[in-house]
C-alpha cells in the first residue's frame, strides 16, 4: 500500500485512529484525501485500514510518539517519500491527567503539555518547509473549550490555551506562503474518553449544553473540513468552538 504513489491531496492526522481523530481521518478519506494516521497503537491503525476496504489504499498507519522529534521527523519523511508533501496537517493527539494543582505532579504537568502542545509544534515544524515549497498548506490544530479554564485541569487548560496562541502565531508567520492555521475548540464529545463517567454525570453535562446533547466526532470533522478546504484561503488565525453553545452559556468544567 505505502509504495503506491498518490498525486492528489494528502493529510496527516495525529491520534488519527481513535476517538475524535478517527472521525477526522474518516472525513478526510471521504473527501478524497490520502490520510496518514500518526498513532501509538499500530494494531488499531491496521484495523482502521482493513475496515476501509478498497479505500484503505489511501490510508497509512505510522506508529509514532508525537512528542519525540526524531520519530516525528521520520514519520513526516515517510509520508512525503511514499506519497507527497502533505497538504493538510491536523494536530489532534491529546491526553488528560486531571488533578487539583496541589495534587498534580511535575510528571503529570509535563506529560499533558508535551502530548497536547509540544506535539503540535514538532509536527508543524516538520511539515511547514514542504508546504512552503509547494506554495500552500492547511494546518488545523485541535484545542479545547477547556482552554477557558477547567477545574482540576491546569495542565490541560494551559496546553490548550497554548494551542490557541500557537495557532495564531503560525497564521501570522505563514500567511505569505499560502498556508493557513486555524484551531477547533471542542466541547464534550461522545468518545471513549467519556466512558468512565456515569449516566448521572453525563446527564449533568448534557444539561449544561444549550443544544441538549453531547457532540460527536463528525461535528468536529465538519469544522475541520471547512478549515482544510482549498477554498478557505482567506480564513486563518481563527479558533472555532464546536461545543453546542456551551462556551457561551456556562462556566468551564
Amino acid at each position: 500500500m505505502e509504495q503506491k504513489t498518490f498525486d492528489k491531496r494528502v493529510a496527516i492526522v495525529t491520534g488519527g485512529a481513535q476517538g475524535i481523530g478517527l472521525g477526522l481521518t474518516r472525513a478526510l478519506l471521504g473527501a478524497g484525501y490520502a490520510v496518514a494516521m500518526f498513532d501509538l497503537k499500530q494494531d488499531v491503525m491496521n484495523a482502521v485500514i482493513d475496515e476501509a476496504g478498497p479505500d484503505g489504499e489511501r490510508l497509512m498507519g505510522i506508529k509514532v510518539d508525537v512528542t519525540n522529534s526524531g520519530q516525528v521527523r521520520d514519520a513526516v519523511a515517510r509520508v512525503t517519500h511514499n506519497w507527497k508533501t502533505p497538504d493538510v496537517l491536523v494536530n489532534n493527539a491529546g491526553a488528560t491527567r486531571d488533578k487539583r494543582i496541589t495534587k498534580m505532579s511535575e510528571e503529570d504537568w509535563d506529560f499533558v503539555i508535551d502530548v497536547n502542545l509540544k506535539s503540535q509544534f514538532l509536527c508543524a515544524r516538520e511539515v511547514i518547509p514542504g508546504m512552503i515549497d509547494q506554495g500552500h498548506g492547511r494546518i488545523v490544530n485541535i484545542s479545547s473549550r477547556a482552554w477557558l479554564g477547567g477545574f482540576g485541569q491546569c495542565n490541560y487548560s494551559a496546553a490548550k490555551g497554548g494551542v490557541v496562541s500557537f495557532t495564531r502565531t503560525l497564521a501570522i508567520e505563514l500567511a505569505k506562503h499560502g498556508i493557513t492555521s486555524n484551531a477547533i475548540a471542542p466541547g464534550a464529545i461522545d468518545t471513549p474518553i467519556l466512558a468512565p463517567l456515569s449516566e448521572e454525570q453525563l446527564d449533568r453535562i448534557r444539561g449544561t449544553i444549550p443544544v441538549g446533547r453531547l457532540g460527536r466526532p463528525d461535528d468536529i470533522a465538519h469544522a475541520m473540513l471547512m478549515f482544510a478546504s482549498p477554498q478557505a484561503s482567506y480564513i486563518t488565525g481563527q479558533t472555532i468552538y464546536v461545543c453546542g453553545g456551551r462556551s457561551l452559556s456556562s462556566p468551564s468544567v
